[in-house]
């Protein structure tokens, strides 16, 4: 009796490792950097982004999900509308690796093991972590200090819907609230640059990327569902 029990809670988490459905699959799409440097569109990708993702679906509206993303960011006061900026011509070009992992969730039940066409939107929250080289400006040109990381908050909102059996397309744009103030350059973290701030030193870095996910679909189907 006594290695009963540990046999069956055993069989038990094996049986739902079987029973869970996963996807893994790509980003692609485009980047945009909002801060103290160029544009101040909030959605207005100009550079690239890549990555891979990975789904755990716990259930038919929610799901695990971790991501690895590449992104080029570039900005440009040429391009702003606003007259101090475009008066003032600064630009810069950095990049980030993002590791990503937090919860999706659907609006309408999105059941991996219903043939039929669905489709539903979804938001994304969590954490990320990533690197970018920490920069500063001086005599207008920006310079790179070193490398860095941090942290930030993703926000995204997408739609999705299984275009077939095994394959899950969908488009979405996600804003990442960062805890840096230095990708272009504005907040200097080394003490020796700290008289080169500009911008509003109060209001830190944001990123987006806007682009698509394409995942493939995979896993046993659980006990309750029809084969």
């Amino acid at each position: 009796m006594k290695r009963l029990f540990p046999t069956l809670i055993c069989f038990c988490m094996f049986s739902l490792m079987q029973a869970q459905i996963h996807e893994v699959g790509l980003f692609a799409g485009a980047s945009n950097f909002i801060g103290d440097v160029g544009p101040t569109n909030y959605i207005n990708p100009n550079e690239p982004a890549i990555g891979i993702l990975y789904k755990w679906n716990r259930s038919p509206r929610h799901s695990w999900r971790a991501s690895f993303t590449y992104a080029k960011l570039a900005s440009d006061d040429a391009n702003s509308k606003v007259p101090g900026r475009h008066d003032r011509g600064y630009s810069f070009d950095n990049s980030v690796k993002e590791l990503s992992a937090g919860l999706e969730f659907d609006f309408f039940d999105f059941d991996l093991h219903d043939l039929r066409r669905q489709i539903t939107p979804y938001i994304y929250g969590g954490l990320s972590y990533f690197r970018y080289d920490s920069q500063y400006v001086q005599n207008g040109t920006t310079r790179v200090d070193d490398q860095s990381n941090s942290l930030a908050i993703p926000m995204v909102a997408g739609i999705k819907s299984n275009i077939t059996p095994k394959l899950i397309l969908g488009f979405e744009i996600g804003a990442r609230y960062t805890f840096a103030d230095d990708i272009d350059g504005s907040t200097p973290k080394s003490d020796q640059y700290q008289q080169l701030k500009f911008g509003n030193i109060n209001s830190n870095d944001w990123y987006v990327f806007t682009g698509f996910t394409l995942t493939y679909t995979f896993g046993n189907s659980p006990c309750f569902c029809p084969e």
